[in-house]
């Protein structure tokens, strides 16, 4: 990852997910003195670490820089905020990365003219660098500046790329939301336990650890689901009980489609 304090990497908005994928970069390697954050209220944590690191902090984009990449990570509502002060130092050959969810290419374009963009979309298991990251690039990023991209979002898990901008709204439904259902899944699953018996803080120890402990055992093994599930489940057993249930023609399939239909067809409207 080449920057340098002539053609810096300028960070804008350094919030929990801004400072995982810090972290990540200083583990990688990157110069610190060649980062720039923007953010007028990071969190403690994120304060420590660009302390720990002397990463420059400012509470707006500076105009004294001209960066070699500008990544933006606040939220949709401060967009029209953000942008027209980050117009002045986005140069022709500024990439702009944006992980900001329902911000279309368009805007960015409005804002800055044709230059390189990168639409991303994380997920918030990058805060423990088991993240997945979809990316789109428009037609004026070259293929060194997508390299570049999957350098730096591959410090906080695995990155995908797209080939349109409309997948953007797919993958939302899917990984973006998708950590969010699964932990509705443990809570789900808790208090199932509750009702059959046990105590509420025995339940949830159950419930979490087997979350975790099933998805650690996918990862690791890299064994496809569908064996692992056929793996732990005997014929006629307490396993094959409880899928005949979840696995019926109104049991759990249709009702997560439903679920990541309802999330992209939003995701559409929040992008106009």
């Amino acid at each position: 990852m080449t920057f340098s304090k002539e053609r810096p990497f300028l960070l804008v908005g350094a919030g929990k997910m801004g400072g995982a994928m810090l972290s990540g970069w200083m583990a990688e390697g990157l110069d610190p003195s060649a980062i720039v954050v923007s953010d007028p209220g990071p969190p403690e944590e994120v304060r420590d670490l660009l302390a720990t690191h002397g990463i420059r902090l400012v509470d707006q984009p500076p105009t004294d820089i001209r960066p070699a990449l500008v990544m933006i990570a606040v939220k949709p509502q401060l967009m029209d905020v953000v942008l027209p002060g980050l117009a002045s130092v986005v140069a022709a050959d500024t990439l702009v990365l944006s992980v900001a969810a329902g911000t279309p290419v368009a805007t960015f374009e409005a804002a800055f003219g044709k230059v390189p963009i990168v639409r991303a979309m994380p997920n918030t298991p990058a805060m423990v660098k088991r993240g997945i990251t979809a990316a789109y690039a428009t037609g004026a990023a070259s293929s060194e500046q997508r390299d570049l991209v999957t350098t730096l979002l591959s410090s906080v898990g695995q990155v995908v790329w797209l080939t349109a901008e409309e997948q953007i709204d797919f993958v939302t439904g899917v990984s973006g939301s998708g950590p969010a259902y699964i932990f509705w899944l443990a809570e789900c699953l808790a208090k199932a336990g509750e009702d059959v018996g046990l105590p509420t803080d025995l339940a949830e120890q159950l419930a979490f650890a087997t979350v975790t402990g099933a998805g650690e055992l996918m990862h690791q093994s890299g064994t496809h689901p569908s064996t692992l599930r056929k793996n732990v489940t005997s014929p006629n057993g307490t396993t094959a009980a409880a899928l005949a249930v979840l696995m019926a023609d109104d049991g759990m399939e249709p009702l997560l489609r439903d679920a990541v239909r309802a999330a992209v067809r939003r995701a559409g409207e929040l992008a106009g």
